[in-house]
């Protein structure tokens, strides 16, 4: 392995660890609303949970505009950059979920800038302080990614694997899972993960699309409850 492979695992590895700071920890996706309404649900219902969400959400929207973010950072598009800014705040139908992006996003950017010089981060953080950009944390995971050198297809599986781990610990988090568990729903995912991110790589942003309406109820009802352990 030469050194450009081990500075771009390095730099997979660094924006994977929960010690980056974009706020993931702080999200459930809708399974704090699950639990508030069915405390009986088990650590065999989150692992399926997930999977609806990486298939009818995640996979076939963020991941699809997080990609192409990279390849448009990577090709010096910027204008398409800004557009595709724009069609991810969009597409996020639940304010709360909308906000939560945002923040995260511009929070990875933010960190990455102060260690990573790069043009394209640069000008979207400018863009961000004009108001002309929302800042959607799958354009700014993609942007990030292409400044660490790092190719859309580990980007892809590290996203959706960062995915998996914010909402795996949220449930460990309300004591739905025990450590063990959640250790064994990522691993039991890995398969899905590595066919979403292999299906979505060549697609354009014409092939967008997400369709999960119970999840998006239960992420609506969140933003009324009285109560919250979680942003999301």
């Amino acid at each position: 392995m030469n050194t450009d492979d081990m500075e771009q695992d390095l730099g997979m590895m660094q924006m994977s660890d929960s010690f980056f700071p974009t706020g993931l920890y702080a999200n459930s996706n809708g399974l704090e609303s699950i639990f508030q309404n069915n405390r009986k649900i088990t650590h065999l219902e989150v692992g399926r949970i997930i999977e609806t969400q990486l298939r009818q959400q995640i996979g076939p929207t963020d991941l699809i505009i997080m990609e192409n973010a990279l390849k448009f950072a990577n090709a010096g598009e910027f204008d398409r950059v800004l557009e595709l800014d724009m069609k991810a705040n969009s597409i996020k139908n639940i304010k709360e979920i909308r906000e939560s992006s945002k923040r995260s996003g511009i929070q990875l950017a933010r960190c990455v800038k102060e260690f990573i010089k790069d043009e394209m981060l640069e000008q979207y953080l400018e863009c961000h302080q004009k108001g002309a950009i929302s800042g959607a944390y799958p354009v700014s995971f993609g942007l990030c990614a292409n400044a660490l050198g790092i190719d859309p297809q580990k980007a892809g599986l590290m996203f959706l694997y960062g995915f998996a781990v914010s909402v795996v610990g949220a449930a460990s988090r309300m004591g739905i899972t025990q450590h063990y568990q959640a250790q064994k729903i990522i691993h039991e995912l890995k398969p899905l993960i590595i066919q979403i991110v292999g299906e979505s790589l060549n697609k354009s942003t014409k092939e967008i699309w997400q369709f999960a309406p119970h999840l998006e109820i239960l992420q609506m009802h969140h933003e009324r409850a009285d109560s919250k352990m979680f942003i999301t």
